[in-house]
C-alpha cells in the first residue's frame, strides 16, 4: 500500500516536472513532420480552408490567451503591457535582425526579426497553469502576447518595403499592398467585431436575467448558452476575416465561469493541431544554422527586454517573475502564419523560421524545467531538519496550499518542534 501510494506521488508530479501537454506537442511535432515528409503541403497554403483552419486556431489562443488575464493586475500593469507591446517589440526586433544582418550580411534578413519578435499567444494560453509565475505575471505575459501582434504587422508594413529594396529588387513587396490604409481599415473593422459582440453579450444579460450568472466581482453575465453561442460566433467571424485584434479585446469582457474547462481544452487542442501544422513545415527543407541563430536570438532578446523595461514600468514584480518573464518567449502558429506571408516576396523565410521556432521552443521548455528543478531543489533543502530557511523570492511561506512553514529560530534556522 506504500509503494502504490509513493507510485501515485510520483505520478502527480509528473506534470511538474514535464506537462502532459508538452509531451503531446513533441508527439504532434513528430506527426507533422513524418505526414510532411509523405506529401507536399505547399499545395494547400492559400486555400480558403487552410486559412480559415489556421485563423481559428489563432483566434482561439487569443481568446484563450485574454480570457484568463485578472483584470486588476491588466489595470495596475498597464504602463507596462503598453511599453512591452510598443518599445519592447521594436526593440526585440532590432535586436534580433542586428544579429542576423550581423552574422550573414544579408539586408533581406532585416524582416526575420520582425516574424519571432511577438510572443504566440497560443503557446501562451496552452502554458498558463505554470505553478511558478504569479497570477500577476501571468496576467502581464498573457497581455503582452495578445496584443504585440499589432504592432509586429505595422512593423512588417514599413520595414519589408525598405528590406526588399536594400535585397536588389524592384517595386513594393506585395506583403505592403494595402499599405497604411489596409491597416486602418482592419482596425476599423476589428473595432465593428468587437463593438458588435459586446452589444449582442450586453443585450443578452437583458434579456435573460433570470438565467444570469453572478461573477467574483459581483457583475452580471449573460446566459451560458447565448454567450457560448455569441463567442463561437466571434471566434469563426475573425477567423474568416483575420480580425485577432477584436478577439484578443473580447477575451477580457466576454468571460462566464462554464468557459473555463471547454476552454483550456480547446487551447489545448488548438496548441497540438498547430504544432503538427509547423511539423509540415519543417519537413519541407529548412536552413538549421540561421535557423537555430534566429531563434536563439529570440529567446536572447525577450531576457534583456524584460530585464531592461519591466522594471522601468512595473513595479513590485519578485525576482522569479521577472526570470520568469525573461524566459517567456514563445513562437508557434503566428510566427509561421507571418513568415508564410512573407515567402512570396522573401523565399526561404519559412525554412528558417520553422527551425527557429523548433529552437525558441525548447530553450524555453527547457529553461522552466530547469528553474523548477532548481526550486524543489531549494525546497527540499529548506525543509530539511535543522537546514537554514530558504524562501524562494516572492513565494510566501505556504504557497500552494501547504501548511506555512514553521517559523525561523533566532539564529536563521527551523524550529523543529
Amino acid at each position: 500500500m506504500e509503494r502504490s501510494r509513493r507510485n501515485r506521488a510520483r505520478r502527480s508530479r509528473l506534470p511538474e516536472t514535464v506537462p502532459a501537454v508538452l509531451l503531446g506537442a513533441l508527439g504532434a511535432l513528430v506527426l507533422g513532420t513524418l505526414i510532411g515528409l509523405a506529401t507536399d503541403p505547399s499545395r494547400m497554403v492559400g486555400t480558403t480552408g487552410y486559412v480559415f483552419a489556421t485563423g481559428l486556431l489563432l483566434a482561439v489562443g487569443l481568446y484563450g490567451s485574454t480570457h484568463g488575464i485578472d483584470l486588476a493586475d491588466l489595470r495596475r500593469d498597464l504602463r507596462g503591457v503598453v511599453a512591452a507591446v510598443t518599445l519592447g517589440v521594436v526593440l526585440k526586433a532590432g535586436l534580433i535582425s542586428g544579429v542576423m544582418i550581423l552574422a550573414f550580411d544579408r539586408p533581406e534578413y532585416l524582416i526575420l526579426g520582425i516574424v519571432v519578435a511577438q510572443i504566440d499567444p497560443l503557446s501562451v494560453a496552452a502554458l498558463s497553469r505554470d505553478g511558478h509565475m504569479s497570477q500577476r505575471a501571468r496576467s502581464l505575459l498573457s497581455a503582452w502576447a495578445s496584443f504585440d501582434d499589432p504592432m509586429t504587422v505595422l512593423l512588417t508594413l514599413y520595414v519589408a518595403g525598405y528590406a526588399y529594396t536594400a535585397a536588389g529588387h524592384a517595386g513594393t513587396p506585395s506583403v505592403v499592398g494595402g499599405g497604411t490604409r489596409g491597416y486602418a481599415l482592419g482596425l476599423a473593422l476589428n473595432a465593428l467585431l468587437l463593438a458588435g459582440a459586446l452589444l449582442l453579450w450586453w443585450a443578452g444579460g437583458r434579456l435573460w436575467p433570470a438565467r444570469e450568472e453572478l461573477d467574483a466581482d459581483g457583475g452580471r453575465r449573460p446566459a451560458t448558452p447565448l454567450a457560448a453561442v455569441l463567442v463561437v460566433a466571434v471566434l469563426v467571424s475573425a477567423a474568416a476575416n483575420m480580425l485577432m485584434l477584436a478577439v484578443a479585446v473580447a477575451g477580457l469582457f466576454l468571460r462566464a465561469k462554464a468557459f473555463a474547462r471547454p476552454l483550456a481544452r480547446a487551447v489545448s487542442s488548438a496548441f497540438l493541431l498547430s504544432t503538427a501544422l509547423l511539423g509540415l513545415f519543417v519537413a519541407q527543407g529548412v536552413s538549421p544554422g540561421p535557423g537555430v541563430l534566429l531563434g536563439t536570438t529570440a529567446f536572447a532578446a525577450q531576457a534583456v527586454v524584460a530585464a531592461l523595461l519591466m522594471p522601468l514600468f512595473v513595479r513590485g514584480l519578485s525576482g522569479r517573475d521577472r526570470f520568469l518573464l525573461g524566459i517567456g518567449q514563445q513562437n508557434g502558429l503566428t510566427a509561421v502564419l507571418l513568415a508564410l506571408t512573407l515567402e512570396r516576396d522573401f523565399p526561404k523565410t519559412v525554412g528558417i523560421v520553422a527551425p527557429a521556432v523548433v529552437t525558441v521552443n525548447l530553450l524555453h521548455y527547457g529553461a522552466h524545467i530547469g528553474f523548477g528543478c532548481w526550486s524543489r531543489h531549494r525546497s527540499r533543502r529548506g525543509r530539511q531538519p535543522g537546514g537554514r530557511l530558504e524562501r524562494l523570492p516572492g513565494r510566501p511561506a505556504g504557497e500552494g496550499g501547504g501548511p506555512p512553514a514553521p517559523p525561523a529560530t533566532a539564529d536563521g534556522l527551523r524550529s523543529s518542534a
